[in-house]
């Protein structure tokens, strides 16, 4: 599984420049590939160079243009759709596109925006047919159990210790922190919700209003959202 990701850029140079130092300070983990010139008449670019999430000013084209952009959404990466027009937001969301953002970039937007575009790599990275790479090992007194990610349903916080619930209704006690769980795990679709709950999003069942609200999981288990999670946790969900 890398550890780098890869992104490219369409912009003008001085817009593009900004961008690419705005997405390495908030995702140092990112390579980044500035484009001047718009390559999606380019067929060979995506066949030679690796991309986990493209980044285009949608000045580069105009509506028929979107067409090629269309078909681009059926490979991995997710692609981002700059634009100062919310005319320009509204044809690119008919045409099948959700993540966009408006100039001027505003730092929070822009974070959850990245965030949320790569929930579709993050998934293709579990997928059933990715094999072992969505396994992990859970240390127990008696050695280890081998669980596929998406078994795993949410982590509870016991004091240094974890409790794993698992889809068949198990649950598995681990001498690690919720921490190291929420290290190991965000980048599969888990978000914390509070300090004592980490929840695998894939398994969330409803939401239910409230100061900071309520979550009700798979295993039918409500648990709290912290007031200071709330927002992102919508924001995530949305």
């Amino acid at each position: 599984m890398k550890n780098k990701l890869n992104a490219c850029i369409i912009d003008d140079i001085d817009e593009g420049k900004y961008i690419s130092r705005l997405l390495k300070k908030e995702f140092p983990e990112f390579e980044i590939d500035l484009q001047t010139k718009c390559i999606l008449f380019d067929s060979d670019y995506f066949s030679k160079n690796s991309t986990d999430i493209l980044l285009i000013d949608i000045h580069y084209f105009d509506e028929n243009d979107l067409e090629i952009l269309e078909k681009l959404q059926e490979n991995d990466f997710s692609i981002i759709l700059i634009t100062e027009s919310e005319k320009s937001a509204i044809q690119a969301i008919k045409r099948g596109f959700i993540h966009y953002i408006f100039k001027p970039l505003k730092n929070l937007d822009f974070v959850l925006t990245v965030n949320k575009a790569l929930e579709k790599f993050r998934k293709n990275r579990i997928s059933p047919f990715s094999g072992f790479q969505n396994k992990i090992n859970l240390p127990t007194l008696q050695g280890f159990k081998r669980v596929n990610v998406d078994e795993i349903i949410r982590c509870e916080a016991d004091s240094n210790y974890t409790f794993i619930y698992l889809s068949d209704r198990s649950k598995v006690m681990v001498s690690k922190t919720l921490c190291d769980f929420e290290k190991n795990l965000s980048e599969y679709n888990f978000f914390r919700i509070h300090h004592k709950h980490l929840i695998n999003l894939e398994h969330l069942k409803e939401y239910i209003k409230g100061k900071g609200g309520q979550v009700v999981m798979a295993d039918n288990s409500v648990l709290d959202v912290s007031i200071r999670k709330k927002n992102e946790f919508l924001h995530k969900m949305a």
